[in-house]
């Protein structure tokens, strides 16, 4: 069954607000959309995804990617069957047809030959194992930050992209926000004069304590329930912590807080939200290629809960060439940060040159003079990578075959920042990095950190 005619173009408000119902209800009425809204694009022209994980990111995201009338959804997979049973319904009263299939085994995925790419937005333990697969099987890859839980999983991921030629976009779409690059551009030509130093914040755990069912209190602190408790009737619990080990599962394990902020899932988000602002101060100062070479700083780790990655650091950092990058979590940041700022934010990226500086976040710009916030570029000043939309840039690149604007080598050496910073605070002393070799320097118990086995059943 194909579309027929179209009824109404991509800015139908009636398609939009359709779209936007999706990405946020938990339980939709059933509406039923004339098949013709997705336009006439024949199947050879349209990009067929698979989405893995449709929860809150998930859905966001199933809800950008269908604003285009070249891309269809064709799979979901999801541990929660009424999850995933309730997105497939909802796409296909979309769509106007049974065109979209919910997988509980995600390998079943991979073995279908008219998926050309997949998104996925699952816990973070979960990227690279499918991101491998993925690559494996030929598939296009969007793939949600922060990269992975082990640096041996991601170095793998590498090879295998290079192997098999796949297109690879990183969930750091700030890249694709216009002032974000404007104030990269004007490090990359020296607006700000010789860069000296960088600071980076982003939002901690604190922010979501009350999401728990243990809260953290002055008394006895507490980061998530440890009674066990049976699992919801409709969640693989196996299949959702797959590579990561099998812990008793508590109501605080498998929400998205917990995927947060647990080890076992995630390095918290010293990786899950630093690698935004860290991102930008990668970019800014042209280190994709490359990382810091030095690391040293301090942290806290809780100690009761099953919150157990790092919720407070002030990680310093320092380049080959000398440039000092200053990686903080908002409360530790906020007294720095008003010392300059007069707009408080909870995250933002900061470059300071010998001749001003520039800050940036979400919600704009501040510098230290006005006219940096309106520069004119020169004719030969270089010009970043512009995309204006991070997922038409996925879906273009995957049709061109040409690299996307957060391309891996980037999303693999900001992560490095991220695992480097967490390792300075577990190990309770400075780390020396070789960015060449990819080894801590001098240090064996760091290196073996970098690995974590993956569970038997669902190793890759």
């Amino acid at each position: 069954m194909k579309p027929g005619q179209p009824t109404s173009d991509l800015t139908s408000p009636h398609r939009r607000d359709f779209i936007k119902q999706l990405a946020g209800a938990t339980s939709l009425a059933p509406v039923v959309v004339p098949a013709g809204v997705f336009g006439t694009q024949a199947p050879s022209e349209r990009v067929n995804l698979a989405i893995f994980g449709v929860g809150g990111r998930g859905s966001y995201l199933l809800s950008r990617f269908m604003e285009f009338s070249d891309v269809r959804v064709v799979a979901i997979c999801d541990a929660y069957r009424s999850r995933r049973e309730q997105k497939r319904q909802e796409l296909n009263r979309y769509y106007g047809g049974d065109y979209v299939r919910a997988y509980q085994n995600p390998w079943e995925i991979f073995e279908r030959s008219d998926v050309d790419a997949v998104v996925i937005a699952t816990p973070d333990h979960w990227h690279v194992p499918l991101a491998l697969a993925a690559a494996r099987a030929g598939k296009d890859m969007y793939v949600e930050k922060p990269l992975s839980v082990a640096m041996t999983w991601s170095w793998r991921l590498r090879e295998e992209l290079r192997k098999n030629g796949r297109i690879f976009q990183y969930g750091t779409q700030q890249r694709s926000e216009a002032h974000f690059r404007y104030a990269c551009e004007l490090v990359r030509n020296g607006y700000l004069g010789e860069i000296q130093r960088v600071e980076v914040w982003c939002p901690d755990a604190s922010q979501q304590w009350e999401s728990y069912g243990g809260r953290p209190s002055l008394s006895v602190p507490r980061y998530g329930s440890l009674r066990p408790v049976e699992p919801p009737e409709d969640l693989d619990y196996d299949l959702w912590c797959g590579p990561a080990p099998l812990r008793p599962y508590t109501v605080d394990r498998c929400t998205s807080f917990g995927a947060y902020h647990i080890y076992d899932y995630s390095l918290g988000f010293i990786a899950g939200w630093g690698v935004h602002p860290l991102d930008i101060a990668q970019w800014g100062l042209g280190m994709d290629h490359t990382s810091p070479v030095f690391y040293e700083g301090t942290g806290h780790i809780p100690e009761y809960g099953l919150l157990d990655t790092v919720d407070q650091w002030d990680i310093h950092c320092y380049y080959a060439n000398g440039v000092r990058l200053r990686f903080m979590d908002f409360r530790t940041a906020r007294p720095v940060v008003s010392r300059y700022r007069q707009r408080w934010s909870d995250h933002g990226t900061t470059f300071f040159g010998t001749q001003g500086w520039i800050s940036v976040d979400r919600g704009g710009l501040e510098a230290s003079r006005p006219s940096l916030q309106r520069v004119e570029f020169r004719a030969n000043d270089e010009r970043l990578y512009r995309s204006d939309d991070h997922y038409r840039n996925f879906i273009d690149c995957v049709k061109r075959r040409q690299p996307t604007v957060s391309p891996f080598e980037a999303a693999l050496r900001c992560d490095t920042i991220s695992h480097l910073s967490d390792l300075v605070v577990r190990l309770r002393r400075p780390l020396e990095w070789d960015p060449q070799t990819e080894k801590v320097v001098n240090d064996q118990e760091a290196n073996r950190r970098l690995h974590r086995d993956m569970r038997a059943k669902w190793a890759i």
